[in-house]
């Protein structure tokens, strides 16, 4: 290695440190989807680990969230389980709900910890509906009425719960599922549970890693990243459509947490060797990052 190699590699650690040293004790929820996690290459998923390995290991209190949308189409189908989606939602009936709460919380949760563990971070995790509790989701993104069996909308979190695993060293990987009012689980949306978790423990950064660069102002157009956006910005993108689709919700939760306390939320993409760390921790990033204004 040559001294300009040497140089480089010592910047980037002088750029990562004012970050370094402003988050440390803050907390951060990385809410952790997309199609990379089903990727075949482990180098995908195992980049991921690293990055919330390294959170951790700088003193970032990190709080994971985890969807697994591939994972429960394809446990269902293994038990002959029929996949329905209303309006982009998927429709749990009461044969699903099972098979969605084992997959999730005895599969996907698992292997999440699993290859944080193998980055040599300290996760725990716990089954969402120990600290997520729901009511029957009974209308959409527009107000409508909707009947999506067990699907539930997140009406409180545990946050004790989750603080007193920080508190002992933890990085805490929640996944999806909620207790509801009638003593069942329910299937909940990842994305409005890392919101909701965010807004609750007063995160200083909410970070969606999906497959995606980030909002773009032409979807079709990689090269068309918008780098920042305010709150105030949203609607106007939406009216252009350039929020739709399976943003909608995303940015929805994002709007919702930054009006909570959340201090910024970012939106990287998985697929991206180590995205979270580029994100936070240099002076332009990768991704969009949504704040105030």
């Amino acid at each position: 290695m040559n001294v300009a190699e040497i140089t480089a590699k010592a910047k980037v650690l002088l750029e990562a440190l004012p970050y370094i040293q402003d988050f440390r004790g803050c907390t951060f929820v990385v809410k952790y989807g997309g199609s990379f996690m089903d990727d075949p290459d482990p180098a995908v998923r195992r980049s991921v680990a690293y990055d919330i390995a390294f959170l951790a290991a700088v003193g970032i209190n990190v709080v994971v969230v985890h969807g697994g949308g591939k994972a429960i189409t394809q446990a269902m189908a293994d038990s002959g389980l029929e996949t329905q989606f209303i309006n982009g939602l998927r429709v749990t009936t009461e044969a699903a709900v099972g098979v969605v709460k084992h997959t999730l919380d005895k599969v996907v949760n698992k292997g999440v910890c699993e290859a944080i563990v193998a980055a040599g971070g300290r996760p725990t995790g716990f089954p969402g509906d120990t600290v997520l509790v729901c009511q029957k989701l009974s209308r959409d993104d527009e107000g409508q009425p909707i009947d999506l069996g067990f699907v539930g909308e997140v009406t409180e979190v545990k946050a004790k719960l989750i603080k007193k695993a920080i508190a002992e060293g933890f990085i805490p990987v929640i996944s999806p599922v909620a207790l509801g009012h009638d003593g069942k689980p329910y299937n909940v949306n990842a994305d409005l549970v890392a919101a909701r978790v965010a807004s609750v423990l007063r995160a200083r950064r909410l970070v969606f890693m999906s497959d995606v660069p980030g909002l773009l102002s032409n979807p079709s157009d990689p090269e068309t990243l918008i780098s920042t956006l305010k709150v105030s910005q949203v609607d106007k993108l939406k009216k252009r459509g350039v929020i739709g689709k399976g943003m909608l919700p995303k940015v929805g939760s994002a709007v919702r947490a930054l009006h909570e306390g959340v201090r910024r939320v970012h939106f990287v993409d998985g697929r991206l060797p180590h995205s979270i760390l580029l994100e936070i921790f240099t002076d332009k990033g990768i991704g969009t990052e949504i704040s105030h204004g």
